[in-house]
């Protein structure tokens, strides 16, 4: 499988490429520096040099090539407007048009539960930033690609358990960046997942099971 990140470089990212990588994918990705670029290439990833924020979907779309599908990662974890809006929202739309225009059927974005933090009083700046998120959410799930959208709980840094659980409602909790990159592994080697929500959150049913579980019939 040939697989574009976008947020190569952000937590989840760069534990998919290197969980992908290691099942004989091919991994292509986007940075902003030719230093990023020069990095990955040593892990055998191709990185292509751009700004998401200022590319033109013409240049993503170029970026993006014949690969067998593009998974967003990319994320401002609760920034400022502008950043947030730049990436999280019009970014999200950019690669879904430039996703088309590649040819490229299969989308996965990596978004968050609706649900996260409820109990706290998050400030302005993050509740705009969940809304965008939705926003984004609905734009793929209404676009004629083969999406996948998945929300996963708290995130946490360490190393992941192998198991989750995973659906198409899950209760907010917190779950290892390394156990949604390794669920995310495993989803797209599904191709019978598509044009699905799955929220990810810890659990006890090994990964590989989880997934399967979650195949319509």
């Amino acid at each position: 499988m040939d697989v574009f990140i976008i947020g190569i470089t952000g937590g989840i990212g760069g534990l998919l490429a290197q969980k992908l990588r290691s099942r004989g994918d091919t991994v292509h990705g986007l940075v902003r520096r030719d230093d990023q670029q020069a990095e990955l290439a040593t892990r055998g990833v191709v990185a292509h040099v751009g700004d998401l924020s200022s590319m033109t979907v013409e240049q993503l779309a170029a970026a993006f090539g014949d690969v067998d599908v593009i998974v967003f990662s990319a994320g401002s974890n609760g920034g400022t407007r502008e950043v947030t809006t730049a990436i999280d929202g019009d970014g999200v739309v950019k690669a879904i048009e430039a996703a088309g225009r590649a040819g490229v059927e299969r989308f996965a974005l990596v978004s968050v539960l609706p649900e996260s933090w409820r109990e706290r009083d998050l400030g302005e700046e993050v509740e705009y930033y969940f809304a965008v998120k939705k926003g984004a959410d609905i734009a793929l799930s209404r676009s004629d690609l083969n999406w996948l959208i998945l929300r996963p709980s708290l995130l946490l840094d360490g190393p992941g358990n192998g198991t989750v659980s995973l659906g198409p409602a899950e209760f907010h909790g917190e779950i290892t960046r390394d156990d949604v990159a390794a669920t995310l592994a495993e989803l797209l080697h599904e191709p019978r997942i598509g044009r699905q929500i799955l929220e990810l959150n810890t659990g006890s049913t090994p990964i590989e099971e989880a997934v399967r579980a979650n195949v319509r019939s």
